[in-house]
């Protein structure tokens, strides 16, 4: 009986892996500019159109990046965070990376009076105040996470002079400062198109969208004291969820409106204006 022959490869597919071979053979790293389209072309002997539908599943896969009028570079490997692993940033990434060099940028830290949801989710009266922490993380060298913390100024009434420590761990300031332990979390996924001032921070191109993952931490006592949001670029970021048992202390519902309304007094060093 005759064998049936193997399908025939589209060219953009071949384009692929030729541009892998490139990689490969020259040593390019991540930040390693490729040759232009049409160089890549007249190597692979294809079109145009062949080598950008190449690039563009090259893209999709996460092994380049492409920005407009610059050109196509080989991409860092994909950022892999754990959320469902409780605590600080350095927790939730996967052991996998080895040392990473984590920097803190302050946006802000301001006093406030948080919207209905927030206040509902934290369990806080209408005249309740808490803190807003906004901070932009910066791995290796690139703007990765846009992240914002909503802490009741009850649990941590200092924490608005204590700005020079937060650019360490929030989670370990909470603990050892207020006794605010993370015990567990709960935490919603979405792909949202970024806002401008995300699109700003994280250096992202026309088109791009950002995972958008918000949650609540709790302690021990399954009281909450943190609504915390994280932004990160969706290309560059693999997130891996075990499963468990769910609580349902919140509901998606709840992730409408996470905002501070700030208050007209100065609130401490660092404050948001």
């Amino acid at each position: 009986m005759a064998q049936r022959a193997a399908p025939r490869r589209h060219r953009y597919e071949e384009s692929i892996d030729m541009i892998e071979r490139l990689i490969l053979e020259k040593g390019l790293g991540p930040g390693d500019l490729l040759p232009s389209r049409a160089e890549l072309a007249a190597q692979a002997g294809v079109s145009l159109i062949t080598v950008r539908r190449a690039l563009e599943e090259l893209e999709r896969a996460g092994r380049v990046r492409s920005h407009q009028g610059i050109g196509t570079f080989v991409a860092r490997p994909r950022l892999v965070s754990e959320p469902g692993r409780a605590g600080g940033l350095l927790g939730t990434l996967a052991e996998e990376h080895g040392a990473l060099e984590i920097t803190t940028r302050i946006l802000g830290v301001t006093r406030g009076r948080p919207s209905a949801t927030v206040a509902h989710v934290l369990q806080l009266g209408p005249d309740d105040e808490v803190w807003l922490v906004r901070r932009l993380r910066i791995i290796d060298g690139q703007p990765m996470i846009v992240e914002q913390a909503i802490v009741p100024a009850a649990l941590a009434p200092d924490l608005g002079a204590r700005t020079a420590e937060l650019a360490d761990s929030l989670y370990r300031l909470l603990a050892r400062g207020y006794g605010l332990d993370d015990d567990y979390e709960e935490q919603f996924l979405e792909v949202v198109v970024p806002s401008g001032e995300e699109r700003r921070l994280l250096a992202l191109g026309r088109g791009e969208q950002v995972v958008r993952l918000r949650g609540v931490s709790f302690d021990a006592r399954r009281r909450p004291f943190d609504c915390f949001q994280q932004v990160y670029p969706a290309s560059e970021v693999v997130f891996s969820i075990s499963g468990q048992t769910a609580r349902h202390v919140f509901r998606g519902s709840d992730l409408r409106d996470w905002s501070v309304a700030p208050l007209d007094e100065p609130a401490g060093e660092g404050r948001q204006p």
